[in-house]
């Protein structure tokens, strides 16, 4: 038996749900009596974490932990014993940033010199020589990282993958690197240079280290491409409760976004840019006519058909887009050409760099014959982010959302519009199209979240 890790997060001061605005009840009645808080309530929670505690220290385990887990070159501090924590874990909209972690320590169960401890996980060596690193290139590090999301890896800070790799955050990034030791994310960013966010390629890291309590919020994540050219959402691969993931996540993370430092793994090789394993960013010039057309199957022709659906070529696609070129692309691809009043060969079905920059940049006319839009929103379709949908707001994302409601049979609200502006009714109307999907409570706020953008825009 394990023991358990508990951890508490800080609920946010600007959110409406119901987990947030209990846990922020809960910390005003915790205060201490000397701060105003209340006897009662600060006696009951001080006898809730003592009996917590409690349970810890009598319910054994302690000696299984040891065997299981290398022990770490640096201290580990497990986060203080918590009350009810919020319930926002339940909502499908919610982040799950709880991602406890080991420490620094050797592959675990592998043979000969990938199981001995790394000199490159030295706690003295302020920095890693790119000579000493193994080499790897971008397609190399997501494939590596598709293998554990294929394979659901449970989350754990104990156990280890058939790999040799601790399945945590900072193991699955140790494992996607291909490092010779388990690293953490105190550590990682010894193996890495510092980006900036405008130039994140794929097989690069989003990382936040907590230094105060390294166990409360620190995580990285694996940067797979922009969702779309707005670039307020990534394609980000991590390891986090309850296993493996890959989700369009926005930049850089649903909590602590502004702490998350970019990085890129100084043993990389094929150059910075280029596909990885079927993410490709939307800002990649035009790859060249040979990626399209009978026998392409690659992640450009994904990423065309994906463009294409967003620009109003779904009826053309029975299912996918996917990376083998077929009749829906072709068909897509022309009915796109013939809405810019194109004739002859230039509606001949194959995108050629107009085309594609057309479809990049969001410009252009729509299939259906709408115009685009220079850089607006109003085609994207990856969230973005829940601040757009709060009282007060007015922007074109609200719009869109509610065209798209009243597509989906859920307007029924709204007495005009739907318009730019949040309102009474594109709540109630989010909540109806949220308790369709068989959810309740907290979880129908009416405050659409990332699965509820993507469920209704799927």
């Amino acid at each position: 038996m394990s023991v358990p890790v508990f951890e508490e997060f800080e609920p946010a001061a600007d959110c409406g749900c119901p987990g947030c605005a209990r846990q922020r009840r809960d910390l005003a009645l915790g205060l201490p009596v000397r701060a105003g808080g209340h006897p009662a309530a600060h006696g009951a929670r001080r006898a809730l974490v003592l009996v917590t505690a409690a349970g810890v220290a009598l319910g054994g385990g302690g000696a299984a932990v040891a065997t299981a887990l290398p022990p770490p070159s640096a201290p580990f501090t497990p986060a203080d014993l918590a009350g009810p924590a919020t319930d926002t874990a339940a909502h499908p909209d919610a982040p799950e940033p709880d991602t406890p972690q080991g420490g620094r320590g050797p592959l675990h169960g592998a043979p000969g010199p990938g199981g001995q401890p790394s000199p490159n996980a030295d706690p003295t060596t302020s920095q890693v020589s790119a000579a000493t690193l193994r080499k790897t290139s971008r397609t190399e590090i997501i494939n590596r990282a598709k293998l554990w999301v294929t394979a659901q890896v449970p989350y754990s800070m104990e156990k280890y993958w058939t790999d040799g790799y601790r399945q945590d955050c900072s193991g699955y990034i140790s494992m996607a690197w291909n490092l010779r030791s388990n690293e953490w994310t105190g550590s990682l960013d010894r193996f890495a240079d510092r980006v900036d966010r405008t130039e994140l390629q794929p097989g690069d890291i989003l990382l936040f280290h907590n230094p105060a309590n390294p166990t409360r919020g620190s995580h990285v994540t694996i940067f797979g491409g922009w969702t779309d050219y707005t670039h307020t959402s990534y394609v980000a691969y991590e390891q986090t409760k309850p296993r493996t993931r890959k989700q369009a996540t926005p930049m850089a993370y649903w909590e602590n976004s502004n702490r998350y430092v970019a990085y890129r793994y100084k043993g990389l090789v094929g150059g910075t840019g280029g596909t990885t394993g079927g993410a490709v960013s939307t800002a990649t010039p035009y790859p060249g006519i040979a990626m399209f057309g009978t026998g392409a199957n690659n992640a450009y022709v994904t990423q065309l058909g994906r463009l294409l659906v967003d620009r109003g070529g779904k009826r053309y696609y029975s299912q996918g887009p996917g990376p083998k070129w077929g009749e829906a692309d072709r068909r897509a691809t022309q009915a796109f050409q013939l809405a810019q009043g194109w004739k002859g060969k230039e509606a001949d079905g194959l995108p050629g760099p107009e085309t594609w920059k057309l479809l990049v940049t969001g410009k252009g006319r729509d299939i259906g014959g709408s115009s685009g839009s220079s850089g607006s929103t109003s085609n994207a379709t990856a969230f973005p982010g829940r601040g757009s949908f709060r009282p007060g707001q007015s922007n074109a994302y609200v719009e869109k959302l509610g065209k798209q409601l009243v597509k989906r049979g859920f307007g029924k609200h709204y007495l005009s519009g739907p318009g730019p502006r949040w309102t009474e009714a594109d709540r109630r109307n989010v909540e109806a199209f949220q308790r369709a999907q068989g959810w309740r409570g907290a979880a129908a706020d009416g405050y659409p979240g990332p699965e509820t953008w993507r469920r209704l825009f799927r």
